[in-house]
Formats: structure tokens, sequence, C-alpha cells
């Protein structure tokens, strides 16, 4: 089913339709196939790999092969137009690029200089003739499509194309057939209802076979059937689909053509066992009746009948079968649990008898087998069996009893089941999904849930402790569900109500309560109900019922409700008398009900709004005083009442009116005292105080000084206000003297002249004689420090009077007043800035002070930091644009230096930048540190770089700043010391490369070609530059010399005025270079400093030996004469090649027969050529032998018949060849064994030679030579030296 095509956006070219259409092959296919065809071409090619590395293929031929393998499918599938494996020109001929690489690099094509290499090649393409230099290969058609074949794949024999083909002999062994050879049992089974019964052959090229089949049960005429080769492979065929179907992931297997040999590698592959051997094979019959089959006769491809191995019959019934009954009792699988809650099942067995069976049974996970052996009719139990009775097939019924005494999950499986031929069947496939948990049924499967019976009862509610019932509201009773399970919700609990009998007084019932019964239903997953009762009396649970079970009731199973009566109070009020008047009231109060109580009750004064209070009695009696601090008209009145149960209930109790004059009370105002009472007196002749008064006024008010030299009372009349301030005068003597004195007061009268005592707590007095005063400490006439900079100050303080002290300072420079607050009389003022600071105002715990004049400032200086700059010694010129010293330009390791003079204390460190031009910018290259003992010191400069250096100072300590203290006090960049100066490059001169220049006898050391960068020098400086060079001839060690003016950094050599007269190696060097700074010449790099040039005459080549006549794979050395490298030319055959050769002698490999001549020679990069005329070869192609015209021939024979095995010879007679005859191979394409015996025939003048032979062997042609040539060829002479 072809997928739907998608529909292209407006505007888009429409896309590329696939050259094979739709209707015959989708594209999902399409691809698979394709893919799948790349695949098979990559793993044939690891195979050619393997056999390159292990056996030494030829590894070029195979190479081309694949080649054209990978152009061939990257080029079809561009053409093919696949969908999602369609790309691009560029992207194809990139994967073809790809492929071609990975082919080079496994079969040879390209060479990697690894220190592995394959070894095992022939004597042709050994290593050692690979580092021969070859002429050109003959382009053969053939040699390119005759690899692309799968014959290639084949024996290693077939690789070499001068020694082909291959004959082997074999013997034909006795052949056998043996029927079931595992002995097993079969049995017909629906759908399919067949069986394949093997058959194991041994030694047997299958041609048919025949069997009979005999019906069970009865005696009747066995049938006879023949099958033919072609129906076993059809019957091997559907067999290899079903499993092929049934195992989708087993990769399916190559075939090859077909011939006699490939059926007993199919019929071993068709086993898919290992305990096949190799001359076995096994095939399979067909039988879809039930019956006993006995093997006749095997007949082999050469009429011979196979021998029969015993047993050779086998017995086939119908397979047995098992399930349970069909049964309505089960078709409700929920059972409650029980002692008569058992279930009966029915299991029906069907098959052979005598019958044994096996069972599982699990509980609640805990499984159980079984097994039941000797199931058949007891009425055929005692029968023999006969040939009408045996294998006949029984219908048996076993009962099986269940007891359901635990709940829980009960699962009943069949097994398997087996019959008395043998045959097991196993039927608990579905078993497993019963386990879970789910109560489904199947045929082999029964199961069942047992749930537990429900039981109720009431909570929170039993005889004793009824459920409470407030006057117009209801009561929640709860009844819960106990010991149930969830698969048997929701639950129904009958309930029934009864009115009580009497009430409390012990009359009869409410008749408005009426009895009732009633069923209440679980809501959800709920185990209990909430029952709202609204009448008191009885109520009884009488049953429970779940979804499935039936329930017990559990005490308690009644509950008993009560009506709670609402509360009152029974109050009795009483008038409180005290001097002058009524002072307030007081209240008896017997309560009923349920404590704790709550009484509320309102008081109301004069026409002012009522207040309402409350207060709270833990028992059933209690009193309640109140007594107002204000005078008036009052009336009390309760209002409400609440126990436990009721809240707020109306009260109905006596209220009492009453004019209340409370009694007069005074105290000392404590905000001013504070909770000390004590307070403190600076100036002046008296102190103030202040006197809260309560009662009725006005108040006449009595008190009394209590002094150390004695006391003093007075009194205070007419007072109007609550409060009153009171001036209290200060005891003769502690005015001058300063002390401690205490103010009490003695009584207080109220306006109804009610006159009362009060004791309360006096307020004691402190007469301060001296003020509080502040100075700095002064030692020897010395108000000032000097600390290092933004360090802590101290400076010393002497104070006066009680602490803690409030001092106010400031800064001279700064008018912001500062505060601090101190605590010792001798503490310190701590500040972090310079400069003079001033006491301004002070006060200590109690009154303020004075500053003492003198002694009111103090200085605060800092340690200067130290600084440094450029002796007047030190020549440089001052830049103000930048703030820079600009000192004298000097050369490249010049040593130079400036001198600086140091402000501080010894030891100095300087801590600097040195920075140096770089891109355009400046780049950091250092920062060093300077240490000094004295003030002047030496600053050393770096030249060693040449370029502009800039010095910049930035971080000086000494001994009182060390740098490892100040790390982050740097200097101000515009404040930093700095100085630059410029360092002259020293000439210098030296070539490019130190590549050996090339030039003839007589020419001028001039350029060559413009574009080479050989005999460049390169100069470094400051230009123009003056060049002086000497050119020295080894030979005969003259030396001339010669100076160049040049005005550029680069220079080709070229001197017109010099040229080579003698041939040999010349020296040309650099002797010396100046520029225009006046430095001196850097020294000159020995190895680049110089030059070879070879002077050469005309080049000439020899050859080693005068030999004519050569063969294709044999080398022609040649000595040459000249420079290296030299460029050779020769022909082959008519057409021109030409080779570069680096070293003497040359070796040239021979790959085409004909003609072969050099015609030329050049050296000194193919300069001073010259001809040659007189060097001609003849190369001859190399003989070769075929044993059975190429191919690879399987004869079997007889013993007494003989073999005719046939050699073919290509070449120039007469030839002399060696055949050797091998162990054949155990399997087809395999390599032969070991050589049983080697001839040699030799002056054969005809190109066909034929032997006879009755001895079993593969014939093979190791060797072979005519006129001119032998192959295999002997090993060159590796005496030659090689390339390098």
């Amino acid at each position: 089913m072809s997928a739907p095509e998608q529909k292209p956006s407006p505007g888009a070219p429409p896309a590329p339709q696939p050259l094979i259409p739709e209707k015959y092959l989708d594209v999902p296919s399409q691809r698979l196939y394709y893919l799948s065809l790349g695949l098979l071409c990559q793993a044939i090619k690891l195979i050619d790999f393997s056999r390159y590395l292990v056996r030494g293929e030829e590894g070029l031929a195979i190479c081309r092969k694949w080649l054209f393998v990978d152009f061939a499918y990257c080029a079809i599938l561009n053409q093919l137009r696949i969908p999602r494996l369609t790309y691009s020109k560029a992207i194809v001929l990139l994967q073809i690029a790809l492929l071609w690489f990975l082919d080079g690099l496994m079969f040879g094509g390209i060479s990697l200089n690894l220190p592995f290499r394959r070894a095992g090649f022939d004597s042709l393409t050994s290593s050692n003739i690979q580092e021969f230099s070859s002429t050109p290969a003959a382009f053969n058609l053939f040699d390119y499509v005759a690899p692309l074949t799968f014959g290639l794949l084949s024996a290693p024999g077939q690789k070499d194309g001068h020694l082909l083909g291959q004959h082997t002999v074999r013997m034909s062994p006795i052949s056998t057939a043996q029927l079931n050879p595992q002995g097993l049992s079969f049995c017909l089974s629906p759908p399919d209802n067949f069986v394949l019964i093997p058959v194991l052959l041994n030694n047997t090229h299958l041609a048919g076979l025949t069997y009979s089949l005999t019906p069970l049960g009865r005696d009747e005429k066995p049938e006879i059937v023949e099958l033919t080769a072609k129906d076993l492979k059809a019957i091997e065929q559907d067999r290899l689909e079903a499993l092929q179907a049934s195992r989708p992931t087993v990769p399916a297997r190559d075939s090859d053509d077909y011939d006699e040999y490939d059926d007993e590698e199919e019929a071993i592959q068709g086993l898919q066992s290992p305990l096949l051997q190799n001359t076995q094979a096994l095939v399979h019959i067909r039988l879809s009746r039930p019956g006993t089959l006995r093997l006749e006769s095997v007949v082999d491809h050469s009429h011979v009948q196979a021998r029969l191995s015993q047993p050779s019959t086998v017995t086939v019934v119908p397979c047995p079968t098992v399930e349970f009954a069909d049964d309505d009792s089960i078709k409700d699988n929920v059972r409650c649990s029980g002692p008569d809650s058992d279930l009966q099942l029915t299991i029906q067995v069907v098959g052979v008898p005598p019958l044994s069976l096996r069972w599982l049974k699990t509980i609640n996970g805990r499984r159980e087998h079984f097994l039941v052996e000797g199931i058949e009719d007891n009425g055929r139990q005692d029968q023999p069996a006969t040939g009408t009775t045996r294998g006949a097939v029984q219908e048996l019924k076993i009962p099986l009893t269940i007891s359901l005494d635990t709940p829980g999950t009960y699962l009943y499986a069949l097994e398997e089941v087996m019959d008395s031929v043998g045959n097991v069947v196993r039927v608990g496939s579905d078993a497993s999904a019963a386990v879970s948990g789910s109560a489904s049924q199947t045929k082999t499967t029964r199961s069942l849930v047992v749930l537990r019976r429900p039981t109720v009862s009431f909570t929170h509610c039993r005889p004793g402790s009824p459920t409470s019932l407030l006057i117009g509201s209801e009561a929640v009773v709860n009844i819960a569900v106990n010991d149930a399970d969830e698969f048997d919700s929701p639950w129904e609990i009958s309930l029934e109500y009864q009115p009580p009998l009497e009430t409390e007084g012990g009359g009869k019932g409410n008749k408005r309560y009426k009895p009732w019964k009633k069923t209440f239903k679980t809501q959800g997953n709920r185990r209990s109900i909430d029952v709202r009762a609204n009448a008191p009396g009885d109520y009884v649970i009488l049953g429970v019922q779940g979804k499935w079970c039936s329930g017990d009731v559990l005490a308690p199973e009644t509950c008993k409700v009560v009506e709670k009566p609402l509360p009152s109070a029974e109050i009795k009020w009483k008038r409180i008398h005290e001097c002058s008047g009524d002072t307030g009231v007081s209240a008896s109060l017997v309560l009923y009900g349920t404590p704790p109580f709550q009484v509320y009750y309102t008081v109301q004064r004069d026409n002012e709004p009522p207040r309402e209070l409350s207060k709270t009695f833990a028992s059933s009696r209690g009193e309640l005083t109140l007594q107002p601090e204000r005078s008036g008209h009052y009336k009390f009145t309760f209002t409400r009442l609440s126990d436990t149960n009721y809240k707020q209930v109306e009260l109905k109790g006596p209220s009492i009116d009453q004019v209340i004059h409370p009694l007069a009370a005074a105290d000392f105002v404590t905000a001013q005292a504070g909770t000390k009472r004590r307070i403190s007196s600076c100036d002046g002749g008296d102190v103030s105080v202040d006197v809260d008064l309560r009662g009725t006024g006005p108040w006449n008010l009595e008190m009394q000084v209590v002094s150390p030299r004695g006391s003093e009372t007075f009194e205070i009349q007419g007072i109007e206000t609550a409060r009153k301030t009171i001036k209290i005068p200060i005891p003769k003597g502690l005015e001058s003297d300063g002390g401690t004195f205490e103010i009490n007061i003695v009584s207080i009268e109220d306006a109804y002249k009610c006159k009362r005592p009060v004791s309360v707590p006096g307020i004691s007095v402190d007469v301060r004689a001296v003020k509080p005063t502040a100075k700095f400490y002064v030692s020897g006439n010395k108000r000032h420090v000097t600390v290092l900079e933004n360090e802590p100050a101290s400076l010393p303080l002497r104070l006066t009077g009680d602490g803690p002290w409030r001092i106010k300072y400031r800064q001279q420079e700064d008018s912001k007043v500062m505060t601090r607050t101190l605590t010792n009389p001798n503490d310190n003022l701590i500040v972090t800035q310079k400069g003079l600071y001033e006491l301004v105002e002070v006060a200590d715990a109690h009154c303020p002070g004075a500053i003492i004049t003198e002694a009111s400032t103090y200085e605060v200086k800092w340690v200067p930091r130290p600084s440094a700059k450029l002796s007047p010694q030190t020549r440089a010129f001052y830049e103000p644009h930048n703030g820079s010293h600009i000192l004298p330009a000097v050369c490249e390791g010049t040593a130079d230096f400036v001198e600086l003079d140091l402000q501080g204390r010894p030891p100095f460190q300087i801590m600097y930048n040195i920075a140096q031009n770089d891109n355009g910018g400046t780049r950091v290259i250092d920062q060093p540190i300077l240490n000094s003992i004295q003030p002047h010191t030496r600053f050393q400069l770096q030249t060693l770089h040449p370029g502009r250096m800039y010095y910049e100072v930035k971080q000086i300590g000494d001994a009182e700043y060390p740098l490892t203290k100040h790390k982050n006090a740097v200097i101000p960049r515009n404040e930093r010391l700095l100085f630059e100066q410029q360092i002259y490059m020293r000439p210098s001169a030296r070539f490019r490369n130190r590549n050996r220049a090339s030039y003839c006898l007589n020419d001028p050391f001039t350029p060559l070609d413009g574009v080479s960068p050989d005999r460049v020098i390169l100069f470094h400086g400051t230009p123009p530059f003056t060049l002086k060079l000497s050119i020295k001839n080894v030979g005969t060690s003259q030396v001339e010399t010669v100076t160049v003016d040049v005005f550029e950094r680069t220079w080709k050599v070229d001197l017109p005025s010099y040229t080579f007269k003698a041939i040999g190696p010349h020296l040309v060097t650099i002797e010396s270079v100046h520029d225009a700074s006046n430095c001196a010449p850097a020294a000159l790099d020995p190895l680049s400093s110089s030059i070879w040039v070879d002077v050469a005459e005309t080049a000439a080549i020899i050859p080693f030996d005068r030999r004519v006549d050569y063969c294709v794979g044999e080398v022609i050395q040649f000595q040459l004469e000249g420079t290296p490298p030299w460029n050779i030319g020769y022909r082959i055959n008519g057409k021109s090649y030409t080779h570069e050769a680096k070293v003497s002698p040359f070796a040239l490999l021979q790959q085409q027969s004909g003609e072969f001549t050099i015609t030329s020679i050049a050296h000194q990069q193919k300069l001073c050529k010259a001809t040659v005329a007189d060097l001609h070869f003849t190369v001859h192609p190399l003989p070769s032998a075929q044993v059975g015209h190429g191919k690879r021939i399987y004869q079997d024979i007889h013993e007494g018949d003989q073999a005719e095995i046939v050699f073919t010879l290509i070449g120039e007679p007469p030839f002399t060849f060696t055949y050797q005859r091998s162990e054949p191979s155990s399997k087809k394409g395999g390599r032969p064994g070991k050589v049983l015996e080697t001839h040699t025939v030799s002056r054969v003048m005809t190109n066909e030679y034929s032997l006879f032979s009755a001895l079993e062997g593969t014939w093979t042609v190791t060797s072979i030579s005519d006129r001119y040539c032998r192959y295999p060829s002997a090993q060159p002479d590796l005496a030659v030296e090689k390339r390098p």
C-alpha cells in the first residue's frame, strides 16, 4: 500500500516522480530494496577484503571491480529518483569520491606510510617488486569486465589469470535414511491440523521416497504415498516460510545456482541444529491424518535405494485437550466466605488414555501444583489394547470441589495434558493474566473472588456514654462498617428508632415522637454513615447488606440519645457601704447547667451608654464584686448565660441601682521617675513631681520630705485636677553640697471629708552640686598624633560625672557635628581622617556638662607616602602631551639604565609595568619589583627586543607602607612616573629556504623563474641594506665575492655578471649585511646563511645487461649519469611515456609485452636533455595453463571408473608445466587440502595435454614455461639497489 502523496505548496516546482511508477512498486518498498542491495554489496566487499588480507589475492583487480560497482550504484540511484534518496549532483559526486577513496584504501589502490604491510603476495606482486618503477599496464577490456562478475567470489584459484581451473574427482559413499531420528511424538492439532515428520539422510542425494499410512482404531489396508524431490522441496520451503514468519529477525540465507551438492547444504541449514554432520541432510513428511506411518523406501539421484534404519514407523494421533466444562454456577465469579459456600467444578479431558493432567491452584498469591495420572474410562480400564482399540480417543469428565473458607482471590488453572503416546500439550498460557488479579473465566482457568462478610456497629456511642441532643438541633450518630471488602460496597444498613418511654421527671414520654425503621446506604468509598437524630430515644441496628454479601451486627448495636436542658441561675444582690457612703455592690450566683459557665452583665453610669462585661465561673456557685473608680449613679443588670452545651441563653436576672462614691487614692506618676522611682536635680532650689489623684475632688494631700538631717511634713489643699505637679523645696545643705532625699505621700482627703492613709512607694531625689566636664588628655603639651594613611587614630579623653556620657565633636574643616556615646571616663575617641578635631558638648547620665576650653582640640596627621622621580643626571626629554620622559634610542642588546631619586623611609620597593608596541597598540610584557636600600638607585632598562619600550611606575613601598600590606594603594595614573625608549633592531639576512638550485654549465646566476621561492634572501632591520655574498666552487676552491645594495626587505638572487664556468657544487654564502641604523649586524645563522647550487653537464643512461629479450614482469636495470632527478623518456609499442628517477641505478618493471625503446634522458629539472637512439628491447608475454578449460569441474565416479583431466597450454612451444594432486575439499568451494603428488611434464609441443586417473583428488597447475618465459617467474635480483 503506497504512502499518500503530499500536495505541493502553491508556486513550488513539482517534485520529480520516481522512475518506477508507484502502481508497480510503492516508494517505501523501492527504498527498502535498493538500500538492501547496497548493504548486500558492502557485505560482499567485506568478504573480498578479508580474502585480500588473509589469502593474498590480487588487490588491484578487486579494486577495479568495486570502483565500477560503487559508481554504478550511485549513478543508478540518482536516475531512479526515489523520494528521500534523491540528491544533487554535487552530493552524488561526493558519495562516489568517498566510496572510491575507501576502495583504494581497502584494496591497495592508495598506499599509506604505515608500519603494517600485507604479506603473502605471489612472486610478481611481492613487496620487493613493488619497490621498482614499472611501465604502464596494458589496457584489456576483459580485465575490467571479468572482475565485475560474482564468480570472482569463488575459490582463490580463480584469481590467477595465468593458472586457471581445477578438476576435482570424488568417490560416492553409501547412503542411509532414518525416520524420526530423535524419537519424537507427534499429534494433530487445529487449526493447522498437520505435522512434519523428519527423515535424516546420510550421503544421500535425494530423488524421492515412499511411505505407508495405516489408520488408527480399525484394521484397514495401509495407504501407499510417494513423494518426489520436488514435493519434499516444496514441503521444506513451506516450513522455512513458516519459521520466517514466526521469527522475522532471522536473516535470510543467500542462495547460489542449484546443483547436486546444494541439496545437502540446504538440508543442513533447514535443520537449524548443530547436531548434523557435513554428510547429513534433513527432509520432512507432511501428514494431516492420524495413523501409523512406515517409511518404505528412499531413492537417490543414482536410482540407488538408501539403507533404512530401524525403527521405521511412527504413530500420529489427535492431540489431547483439556478444559473446564460449561457450568451455570460459575457465571457469577464472586462468592462470600463461609463454611457452607463450597463450589463444584468439572474438568473435561479428551485424548488417548491413560491420560495425565497437571493443574495449579493459587489462593491469595500462594500457588500449589498438582498432578493426576492414569485418567481413563473405568469401563475400559481392564480391557486389553487390541488393534481395533489402540489409539482410540476418549472423552472423560473429572469433578473438582472447591472450599471457600478463606476470603481472597482463587485461581484454578489447567497447565498441561499428556496422552499414552507421549504427546504433551500445554494449555496454561492464559493463566498468567488471571494471576494478576482479574476474575476472568477462560476454557482452562476458573477464577473467583471470595469476599469477607461485613460487620457494623455504633462509634462514639455506647451504654453509659449516650449521645447528647440539644434543644432545637440535631445530633450526629455514626455507624461504621468493619472488616469489609471495597469490592462489596456500597452497604445498606437497617436502623430502628424507639422513643423514650418516660421523661426525666418520671412522667410518660412525649407523644410527638413516633417509632420508625429506615435503611441507610453508604456513599462512594466511605465505610460509615452519619444519621442525624432530632429526637431523643434508642436507635438500634437491625442488619447490614453489601453488594454481594450480608453481614453481622456487632456491639454496641444500640445508641441512646439524651436531650440536654437550658442553663439557668439564681442571683442575690448586696450593697457595699464604706466610710462616707456606698462604694459598690456584690452578687451571689447559683448556676444550673454543665460547667464552665460564662455570665454576661451590663454596667450603666448616669446617662452614659451601658457597657457589657462578662465573667467565667468554673463551678456552679460564684461571687461577683463591682466597685467602680468614678462616682455616679450606676445600674447593674445580668443579661445572658452560657454553659458547655448552650451559648448566651437569655437570663432574666434581677437588676440593682446604686449611687456609688469611690474611696480617695493618690500615687506618683511613674512615667516621670521611672520604675525605680528616682529623679535627679541638676540646678535650682526645688524639684517638681507629678501626682495622680482618684476619688471625688477637690482633694487635700499631705506629703513628707525625708533628708539625712531630718524630715518635714506639709499639706497641699484644694487640688481640683486629677493630675497635679507639685514643687518640693530642696532641704537646706543639700543644695550646695549635694546628696539624696526622699518624697512620700502620707494621706489624702476627698470632698466628703473622708481621709485615708496612702501607702505607696516614695520618690528618691539626687541633688547634683557639680556638673560633668570633658577634655582631651595632654601629655607634655602635645595634642597631636601621626598615623598611617586611612588608619584609625585614638584621641584620649578625660570625663567627669556619671556615665554613660554623650560627646558631640566636629572636624574644624567640616561643620558637621558628630555624636559618640562613651562609658569609660578615660575613654578614647576613634577617628579615621586627618585634621583638627574639637569637642563641642558633653552630657552625663543625669545632667548636661561643660567642655574645658584649654583642652578642647586635638590634631591628627598622616605619614607621607613614598615617591620617585628621574634624577637630574638622566638624559631625557619630557613630553607634556602624555606626561612621559623620552630616553635616547639605543641598539638591540646595548646595556642602558636610568637613575631615580626616592623619597620615604628605606628600604624601598618599586612595582612598575613594562610594555611594548604590539599590532598598533601596546602590550604589557612584565610587571617586576625593584628593591633599593638607598634613596638614589639605578633602574635597568630592557634592550633585548627591538621596538618601542614603555616603563610605568605603578606603586612604591617603603618601611612605613610596604607593598605586602598596601597592595591596593596604587599611584593614580595622572601621578605615575612614565618614560619610554626606542630599541633599534640589528640588521640580519637569511635565505628563505635551503633548496638546492640546479644550473647548467655557462649559465648566468639569474632567477630561473619569477614564481619559485628558492634563492630568496629575507632582510631584518632598517632599509636600505648593503649585502656581501661569496660564491665558492667546491671543486676548484675558487671564491668570488659580490657586494649588492638592496632597498627592500626581500631580494631574489640576481647576479647577471656571474657565470658558472665549471661543473660541480657551488656554495653561495651571506658574508655580511648592514642597514641604515648603523647598528652592528646580528650573528648570522650558519644553517640559513648559505645554499648549494649544482652545475651539471648533459645526462646519460647505460643498461646493465646486454639482453634483448625480456618477459613481462622482469626488471631492466640502467646506470644513470648526471645530477638527480632524471627525466627518462621511453616508448612501448609506439606510445611514448616519461618517468622521473631520483637515484641511480634505475630499475624498470615491464608490465606490457611488445617493443620497448629508451628515447631520451634529462636532468637538472628536465634541463640538459640528451637523445638516446640505441636502446631497443623485446618484451614477451607470460605463458598460461588451464585445467578443465579454466573452469572448476567436480566429477563423481564409482570404484573402477576413470576420469579424464585436460590441460590447455598457451604460449610459444615447447612447454614445460608442473601439476599436483591434492586432497579434495570437504565442502563445495573450499580450498584443496594436503598435496598428495606432484609431477612435471616437459617438451610438450602441442597446446593441449590429457591424462586419465582413477584416484580421488583435486588436480591443479602450479607452474608453466614456454620458449622465452616462465610463470611464476623467479624472484628478481634483490641485489639491485631499491628506490628510497
